[in-house]
């Protein structure tokens, strides 16, 4: 039976979403050759709702087989193609039908006043990057993605040092605007304060199904500011935890409290019967920081570019 593609239609979708993309890593061996569960939760209620505000009817593209969902394009930023496919409709969903989905879906207007598109790829995926070579795409200037994996019964570090500050669990509503603060320091280091948008952001953060504030770790200065963080996102069924975010305040940064938040978390998680870890960097300062945590595999997402 040829699949039948459809636009996303109603909520109903997004929890079919979550077990097909729940299947798929598991038929991937775990691997992210396609989206994790926790990454279509965290883009749904935090990067979706928080800052694009994209309606999923528009940019979400299904394919259904047999009263399932094998096959689906979405985006992640503006002007971003995201594939996903069950392997085994691998030969019954075509490639080049996606890509021309996702041109007509999700490219944008750039600043040429000419069409553009990303596409990610898996960077071992030869035939997928020479159909995109065929259409017209050339390898981006932004960086990989480095898909980090760890298994939990590799030794975790019986102590990290913490400096003096504690680590605990992030605190109740109260304690959400200096979490919301300390996000925008680390992440916007270099812009000014008056940026600032608030604290309410994160009340969808704490809407994605999978959150649990035992696993929203802080470390905390003697002074009572947050000083760092790392939230963990574990699946009891595939036995996965992600880390999604992690970051430093650039005040407190060189004083390994990034491995103190992770190891505190990788021991919590460990505890619930997570089986493996996962984690994505892109540039040095976080590949060494993860690297050092154990997590020295890797699968690689490329992006590629068109302009027409």
């Amino acid at each position: 039976m040829k699949p039948i593609q459809r636009s996303y239609q109603t909520e109903e979708d997004y929890w079919c979403i979550r077990e097909f993309l729940r299947e798929v890593s598991m038929l991937n061996c775990r691997h992210d050759f396609s989206w994790s569960l926790l990454r279509w939760d965290y883009w749904r209620w935090h990067v979706n709702e928080n800052i694009f505000h994209m309606k999923l009817e528009d940019v979400v593209t299904l394919w259904d087989a047999n009263g399932q969902i094998v096959a689906m394009v979405n985006p992640d930023g503006d002007n971003e193609a995201f594939f996903q496919i069950r392997p085994a409709f691998q030969d019954h969903v075509s490639m080049s039908e996606m890509l021309d989905v996702a041109e007509e879906k999700l490219s944008k207007i750039n600043d040429n006043g000419k069409k553009e598109l990303i596409v990610w790829v898996n960077a071992a995926d030869d035939s997928t990057k020479g159909l995109f070579t065929e259409r017209g795409y050339t390898r981006s200037k932004f960086l990989a993605e480095h898909m980090r994996r760890r298994f939990i019964s590799q030794p975790l570090a019986d102590s990290v040092s913490k400096n003096g500050y504690a680590i605990r669990t992030l605190g109740d509503e109260s304690e959400l605007p200096a979490r919301s603060w300390l996000s925008w320091k680390v992440f916007h280091p270099d812009e000014p304060d008056e940026k600032y948008q608030g604290w309410e952001w994160y009340k969808n953060v704490q809407r994605v199904p999978l959150y649990r504030r035992d696993l929203d770790i802080v470390a905390v200065a003697e002074d009572g500011e947050l000083a760092a963080f790392c939230t963990v996102w574990f699946d009891d069924v595939t036995r996965t935890a992600v880390f999604e975010p992690v970051g430093t305040h650039p005040n407190h940064q060189k004083r390994g409290l990034g491995k103190a938040v992770m190891s505190e978390g990788l021991r919590r998680v460990q505890k619930l019967g997570a089986t493996l870890a996962t984690v994505s960097s892109y540039g040095t300062a976080a590949h060494a920081l993860y690297e050092s945590m154990g997590f020295t595999e890797f699968d690689m997402l490329e992006p590629w570019i068109k302009e027409w």
